[in-house]
């Protein structure tokens, strides 16, 4: 089953799909072993600087290699793809998913860039991730101003052709420094006036039953990184300040194991 399909059945079920970043073999290893606990499908996704780190190729085949080794079944996804370049590398390298983040363009260049991304990703029969409206980024400020539109929402989803979007409706990427407050409203009046798929940006700390809210509202794609870097690092922190072992063979496994806790917990809220 391709992603697009995936999608559509968990939008018209009113459930959602947990996508998590991975930065390393070892957060590759407790995201798709979590998701083998609790017997649920996952993305794993790449941003551009974890491509940037691991190589293209390594990346994509180690996620491919654990999907297929687990019988986990997944898709691999380019977050926040800056480029069109960077997203055409991606297809050629066997992605399921790729997202084209023009949000902070005009409407018009966002349409136009996401359109042309879609075009391409047609004969790979991959899916299409893009974003309207203004997500705050780490330690920026969050503008209700900048929440997304559920006219141009409509008007955006029917001109481009995108199989999945990323709306901004409160919510933020990284920590947030007070507890977040989604538009669940306002995610209501886009779901209705749309009939793509929503995707959910910056779920790390907005709580659990906010996140339930959502996917009851229309969220069909919860993005999930920030906590997966803390559990992994607060972890292995801990177990360095208490050891003078140097074998990583078996200084990992204790952050690997507190990262896939994370995992199957936010899938047991989600499911």
């Amino acid at each position: 089953m391709n992603l697009q399909t995936k999608l559509r059945e968990l939008s018209k079920e009113k459930k959602a799909i947990l996508a998590a970043n991975f930065y390393n073999f070892e957060t590759l290893h407790a995201i798709v072993s979590g998701a083998k606990a609790e017997h649920a499908s996952i993305i794993l996704q790449l941003s551009e600087s974890s491509i940037r780190y691991m190589g293209l190729e390594l990346a994509a085949q180690m996620a491919k290699t654990a999907l297929r080794g687990s019988g986990v079944e997944g898709w691999i996804h380019l977050d926040h793809g800056g480029s069109i370049d960077l997203v055409q590398r991606c297809l050629d390298a066997g992605f399921d998913s790729v997202m084209i983040d023009a949000s902070e363009r005009s409407l018009e260049e966002n349409i136009k860039i996401s359109k042309e991304v879609v075009r391409r990703a047609e004969k790979y029969g991959a899916n299409v991730e893009a974003e309207l409206g203004y997500i705050a980024k780490l330690h920026q400020s969050q503008d209700p101003a900048g929440f997304t539109q559920p006219g141009d929402a409509k008007r955006f989803t029917e001109e481009t052709g995108v199989t999945a979007l990323a709306v901004a409706i409160g919510s933020a990427h990284g920590f947030y420094r007070q507890e977040p407050k989604l538009n669940l409203e306002l995610l209501g009046e886009i779901k209705a006036a749309v009939h793509t798929p929503l995707v959910l940006h910056g779920a790390s700390g907005i709580p659990d039953e906010m996140l339930v809210s959502a996917i009851r509202k229309g969220i069909t794609k919860i993005n999930l990184a920030t906590e997966t870097k803390n559990a992994f690092m607060r972890r292995l922190k801990e177990e360095l300040i208490h050891t003078d072992e140097i074998d990583l063979r078996i200084v990992f496994p204790k952050a690997i194991e507190k990262t896939r806790e994370l995992i199957q917990n936010k899938l047991k809220v989600i499911s």
